[in-house]
């Protein structure tokens, strides 16, 4: 992995229609998106040069703009060709990829219908999310002090910038207390996810996992659910209590960036790095890397 700040690498980002060098991708300061959290993102992984799911991570960022009012003027299959275009001209094929969506500096104030519309791309080499040792230990977390909001408070079907402001506070408090992340619990106290990934958990051969109705319904979580499936485990998505922990045996978080991720530790539960839990990680990453 580059060791360089963010700003300062060699390389192309794809910017509103053309790869530019990478330190040279720049906005102004009185961009909307940096005052009012006016932007949307993906998170994608590549493959050996082939992006996992790439349709549906560019259509869930056009999907995203629109839920917070602003439309891209690029089509999904556009958007799918930068991100491969910006890939190739960084001579990569396994990397993070990152497109993120944002109003402009037109207009300056809450209002923004004057602002246009940006795109931009990167992409980099970032191994596993967690680190290696966490994969074979399992990660703890502690319970996160911030609660996903309702979606009648905030805009919550949309990979939205500004709902992860409370994703990094909370991270930030589960490091300085020694743990690797939080969970999050929902506005009614409910169990929701992790401050970056989906969460399930085992209990008598069947898999639980949230309801996603205040968080997103990931695309690693539906893929995990489908390999699942396939191998005849029963899926059920609930709502799920925090005193209901105790009860299960395994646990572990999915996501592009967290992949399929075990859990040793919760707040006070334990869970054990089991074997349903290694071969559904082994499962998707068989897929992801066109295996099977």
């Amino acid at each position: 992995m580059n060791d360089a700040t963010f700003d300062n690498r060699d390389g192309f980002i794809w910017f509103d229609g053309a790869l530019r060098p990478w330190r040279d991708a720049n906005v102004h300061i009185l961009t909307h998106a940096m005052h009012y959290a006016s932007a949307v993102f993906e998170g994608e992984r590549c493959y050996d040069g082939e992006i996992f799911e790439l349709s549906q991570h560019s259509q869930r960022l056009i999907d995203s703009a629109k839920i917070l009012g602003f439309t891209l003027p690029w089509s999904r299959e556009q958007i799918d060709a930068a991100c491969n275009e910006t890939v190739k001209a960084n001579g990569l094929t396994n990397a993070y990829v990152r497109p993120i969506a944002w109003r402009g500096s037109e207009q300056m104030g809450v209002s923004a219908q004057r602002t246009k519309p940006h795109l931009a791309i990167a992409c980099w080499e970032w191994g596993a999310y967690f680190g290696a040792e966490a994969l074979a230990k399992g990660l703890r977390l502690n319970i996160a002090p911030w609660r996903r909001p309702a979606p009648y408070t905030a805009p919550t079907k949309s990979k939205a910038a500004g709902l992860y402001m409370i994703c990094t506070m909370s991270k930030h408090a589960a490091e300085d207390a020694g743990y690797n992340d939080a969970l999050m619990l929902d506005w009614r106290g409910q169990v929701a996810e992790a401050t970056g990934a989906n969460v399930f958990f085992l209990k008598d051969g069947a898999l639980h996992t949230p309801t996603p109705d205040c968080f997103l319904d990931g695309i690693t979580r539906r893929t995990v659910i489908g390999l699942a499936k396939r191998r005849g485990i029963e899926v059920i998505e609930r709502t799920i209590w925090p005193e209901e922990l105790e009860g299960f045996e395994q646990a572990f978080l999915t996501g592009s960036a967290a992949e399929v991720t075990p859990l040793a530790e919760i707040g006070p539960w334990n869970f054990e790095v089991g074997a349903l839990t290694r071969q559904l990680a082994d499962d998707y990453s068989a897929l992801v890397n066109r295996r099977t």
